[in-house]
């Protein structure tokens, strides 16, 4: 696994760092791997049509503004996601269901967590550029993540 602060120190500024607002909520601490991004609002039926897929490595990375209201997923999600075989979840927004989280093979970085759980409307959008905490990450980009911070690259480093 690739440390972040080894690709800070190896690309300077082409290591695009994420404002550390993240928590670690998952089983592992550390993910890296090609994004796949959702942007939705409290609504996490999108979210829940990628956990049944194949993960191959990525990373879920949900834009879901920031919101308090509610949490996008809790643990019947997030162990499809770990089963389905995805390196990782970043959720700008809340999640639930924090133990058991916590006992998952799946790195689950998050802003925190809530118990109400979201909406289904069957709304959100997924491939679509998402911006937040300081920076916009592409479909096609990549995160390398651990305890030190999340870093976005253009390009998977070798």
């Amino acid at each position: 696994m690739i440390k972040t602060t080894d690709l800070c120190d190896e690309l300077g500024e082409r290591a695009r760092l994420l404002a550390p607002v993240f928590v670690d909520l998952g089983g592992k601490r550390d993910f890296q791997g090609q994004a796949v991004t959702v942007k939705c609002f409290e609504d996490n039926s999108r979210i829940k049509e990628l956990s049944s897929q194949p993960g191959q490595g990525k990373v879920l990375v949900i834009d879901g503004g920031g919101s308090e209201r509610c949490a996008l997923f809790g643990d019947h999600i997030a162990e499809d996601l770990a089963r389905n075989g995805w390196a990782g979840v970043l959720v700008y927004g809340h999640v639930r269901d924090k133990a058991v989280l916590q006992g998952l093979p799946l790195a689950i970085k998050a802003l925190g967590v809530t118990p109400r759980k979201s909406v289904k409307r069957n709304e959100g959008q997924v491939g679509l550029s998402v911006t937040f905490a300081g920076q916009t990450i592409a479909a096609s980009d990549w995160l390398y993540g651990d305890d030190d911070g999340v870093v976005v690259l253009d390009a998977p480093c070798s």
